[in-house]
């Protein structure tokens, strides 16, 4: 199966869940236009109490579909933008990619792979439960975090469900995903 964009989703405000649109553009350097999360420096609200000038590597927050299957088999019902993301796929193992690789989405722009995302509590406050489902435990007892990956745009365009997704990995060696 080809990689694919399933859903595009932004708010201006700081909510939760982020309603879903019938494209989103995203700015080089800055996030998607019209987002709360738009801009150079870090706007995730706990992270700009503790140092307001930190980069902004959190730009944009891919999850994948496959996630919301998975979630629905644990009786969980969860639609495309309810867990704050930008961009939902289908057809891409996103958890598994390294920092710095590069998705290729649309005609033009370009996500360059930073990190995954923490969940919070807001999880548990959107459907209860929800946070433990979202993590998982690896073989060594490593957390596994489900909720997604972070992105910063380093080409700019306009992006749709339905759009292509390709992915570029970065040199070797690979350096895997860290909390953002």
């Amino acid at each position: 199966m080809n990689a694919i964009v399933t859903a595009v989703s932004r708010s201006s405000s700081h909510s939760f869940s982020k309603p879903t649109q019938d494209s989103v553009r995203l700015l080089a350097g800055l996030g998607i236009e019209g987002d709360a999360h738009l801009g150079t420096t870090v706007k995730h609200r706990s992270r700009v109490a503790k140092d307001p000038n930190q980069p902004n590597l959190r730009q944009v927050h891919l999850i994948h579909s496959e996630l919301f299957d998975e979630l629905a088999g644990k009786g969980f019902a969860v639609a495309a933008g309810e867990m704050g993301e930008n961009v939902t796929t289908r057809g891409i193992d996103l958890l598994s990619l390294p920092a710095g690789a590069r998705l290729y989405l649309g005609e033009s722009a370009v996500i360059e792979v930073t990190g995954l995302r923490n969940p919070c509590v807001q999880i548990d406050r959107f459907q209860k439960g929800l946070m433990k489902a979202v993590l998982g435990k690896g073989e060594q007892g490593k957390v596994i975090r489900k909720s997604g990956i972070m992105g910063i745009v380093l080409e700019g365009g306009e992006i749709r469900p339905g759009d292509a997704i390709r992915v570029e990995l970065p040199p070797q060696p690979h350096r895997p995903l860290g909390v953002v």
